[in-house]
């Protein structure tokens, strides 16, 4: 994470995709952190691989969001450590889910508001995803999401038209790409970059790592 953002006042306007093939969920997001009308930093990873099996995603407040991925990766180690099993995708989901729910209702200055979409791979090679809302409460992904990001309205619209329940994997990473295109291409507070993993039996892979720049003549 870049160390020069003031992560107590950021607040991530966000795209923040999972998208359900035949055999794999692809999971995408761009890279702006802005604070109001500014933007902070142009290169934060709201998509990231947390352990050997799960990918998340995040949309809210930085710091909380941030802070969550190491937290919740630290969980999860715990309860397999403690149970001598890994814990599933669903498993994981409401782990992340309890702990927004918790904190939303900690009478604080700085309330927790923090979306999430985690994605994964169980033991038995299943592919799974789910939506947490700020709130606390968790959602299969049955077919495509954005959470609450503010490029949310952008990527469902063309999710809408555009995804089939009987996608290949190669298909979902380019329907997410396209879908953060015309989100990055329509809302102020998503850009500058885009990250997209696809989630497979065969593992988690890092598919698209794009930066966007200005070009100045």
């Amino acid at each position: 994470m870049n160390s020069t953002i003031d992560t107590t006042v950021a607040k991530t306007g966000t795209t923040i995709l999972a998208v359900v093939c035949k055999d794999s969920v692809i999971m995408g997001a761009d890279r702006r952190v802005t604070a109001g009308n500014i933007v902070m930093s142009k290169n934060e990873r709201k998509v990231q691989q947390i352990n050997d099996y799960l990918v998340m995603s995040w949309c809210g407040n930085a710091a909380d969001a941030f802070l969550s991925s190491k937290v919740i990766a630290a969980e999860l180690k715990l309860s397999e450590l403690r149970n001598k099993s890994r814990p599933t995708v669903q498993e994981a989901a409401s782990m992340v889910g309890m702990m927004y729910y918790r904190n939303i209702r900690q009478p604080s200055m700085l309330p927790h508001i923090v979306g999430a979409l985690i994605g994964g791979i169980n033991e038995d090679g299943t592919t799974e995803a789910y939506t947490i809302e700020p709130a606390g409460g968790v959602y299969k992904v049955q077919d495509y999401d954005a959470n609450f990001g503010s490029g949310m309205p952008f990527a469902l619209g063309l999710f809408e038209r555009q995804w089939k329940p009987d996608m290949s994997t190669k298909e979902g990473v380019d329907l997410v790409v396209e879908a953060l295109k015309a989100s990055t291409q329509r809302d102020t507070a998503s850009g500058n970059g885009i990250d997209v993993f696809s989630i497979t039996k065969d593992g988690i892979k890092h598919a698209i790592s794009h930066k966007i720049t200005s070009i100045y003549s």
